[in-house]
């Protein structure tokens, strides 16, 4: 039994235990620890996060991009939210999220928001 009230509050579920808030696209990803020998510092990183597969991405509309929009924009414009811009980016199966914006004229998949 843990005597850290830190890790008890955690494990109690009091305290999230994930350090990415809500909107983020790392948020709910696990975590690993690393060290190159017994005895080195050890690091903290996040696992590698999975883009979902486009089926599984509900999508609300089409957008046709227009000269000077930006991800982040058009998160704000139809999602509530600029930092959600990565769903967009997921949703039309980019890495880069500038690449949804990057050629006026495009059709964008906007994904469903979240909690809808």
């Amino acid at each position: 039994m843990s005597l850290d009230p830190i890790k008890m509050l955690i494990e109690a579920g009091a305290i999230s235990s994930d350090p990415f808030p809500a909107n983020s696209r790392y948020h709910g990803v696990g975590q690993a620890l690393y060290s190159r020998h017994a005895g080195d510092p050890v690091v903290r990183y996040v696992l590698r996060r999975f883009i979902p597969q486009r089926r599984a991405i509900g999508i609300v509309f089409e957008h046709i991009v227009q000269g000077g929009e930006r991800p982040d924009l058009l998160a704000a414009q139809t999602l509530g939210d600029a930092e959600l811009y990565w769903r967009i980016a997921d949703a039309n199966a980019v890495i880069d999220p500038r690449d949804v914006t990057d050629t006026v004229g495009a059709r964008v998949l906007i994904p469903t928001p979240p909690g809808v």
